[in-house]
């Protein structure tokens, strides 16, 4: 309890502090509170920074994924030529084969509907 004092002595101490006094032309004496302008001006730059931080987190993400991406394709084993040309060759084939038995299932029911 003895600090929860110490503390409460001190805030106004630095509230004080944080007020100026100015005079203008007529010597009339004038008590502003400079904190609020500080908030103001602070509350500007913590934007800015976050926005920087923001710019500085995706662009460090995008580089990391681009390099685990890069060392990913540095672990593929890719085929040579002639196993893709195989390969490619086999599909082709599949696809005359299905294609030609589409064809033909399609002229029968075209027959069939036709006797009708």
């Amino acid at each position: 309890m003895a600090e929860d004092q110490i503390v409460e002595k001190e805030e106004p101490q630095a509230e004080q502090a944080e007020k100026a006094v100015e005079t203008n032309d007529k010597n009339e004496t004038k008590v502003s509170n400079v904190s609020a302008s500080k908030d103001k001006s602070s509350k500007k730059v913590d934007k800015k920074k976050d926005k920087k931080d923001k710019k500085e987190k995706k662009t460090k993400k995008l580089a990391k994924t681009l390099k685990e991406t890069g060392s990913e394709l540095k672990k593929v084993t890719w085929p040579s030529f002639k196993e893709v040309s195989k390969k490619t060759g086999v599909v082709l084939a599949v696809v005359i084969v299905f294609a030609a038995v589409l064809l033909l299932i399609d002229y029968l029911l075209g027959l069939l509907f036709g006797l009708l």
